[in-house]
């Protein structure tokens, strides 16, 4: 049995039990999460959101693809995520949201992606919106189409380095003016932080 066969038959059993929740993601969260400005709580303007990891074999190894966001005046630019955006009126769930996104903003085929899962929700207090992160598997991809508006590059990382302790770290980074501690996976020469940092801590332990 291949590496990614072994994880995707763990992620289908482990998906549907108790999910690992806050305690996990809360073991990659920066330093401003709960302070002064940033409430941990969604509120009626909350909107609903999801990303989708998607999980395909290279060799004997499972992949995943996460993007590197484009520069512009807004609470993540330039940072690294998996492909997703916000809950449109027309998107019958947000795993259809998550799905539709990810085609739109790296080129994937939809009509071959299998859902698997889902994690547990996170909100983000800098942007406000709840995001759901839809697991699922799809064909190897033999050419993504990015969209340059939205992504500046797509990066193909293995499952098994983010469990590797070598590539979790901690450094100070500078949101604005102020000065956090964030953990960080450094993976594939991006420092990964932040809300997407937090997905992966709880998805990590579902294999």
């Amino acid at each position: 049995m291949s590496n990614f066969d072994k994880i995707v038959r763990q992620l289908k059993t482990n998906l549907l039990k108790e999910l690992p929740g806050f305690k996990a993601q809360q073991r990659m969260a920066p330093s401003f999460r709960g302070g002064a400005g940033f409430p941990n709580s969604p509120d009626t303007k909350t909107r609903g959101s999801a990303v989708l990891i998607a999980i395909y074999p290279n060799g004997n190894k499972a992949e995943t693809i996460l993007i590197k966001r484009t520069v512009y005046n807004g609470a993540h630019s330039g940072q690294v995520s998996f492909p997703g955006g916000k809950q449109e009126d027309f998107d019958d769930s947000l795993t259809v949201t998550a799905i539709r996104e990810a085609e739109e903003e790296i080129g994937i085929d939809a009509n071959k992606v299998e859902v698997i899962g889902s994690l547990t929700p996170l909100f983000i207090p800098v942007s406000n919106l709840m995001v759901l992160p839809v697991v699922c598997t799809i064909p190897r991809p033999e050419q993504l189409h990015p969209n340059l508006q939205e992504v500046e590059y797509t990066i193909h990382a293995d499952l098994m380095d983010f469990k590797a302790p070598k590539n979790l770290s901690v450094k100070t980074i500078c949101v604005g003016s102020m000065p956090i501690s964030a953990p960080y996976y450094a993976v594939e020469g991006e420092v990964i932080w932040g809300a997407t940092a937090m997905i992966i801590s709880e998805f990590t332990e579902l294999y």
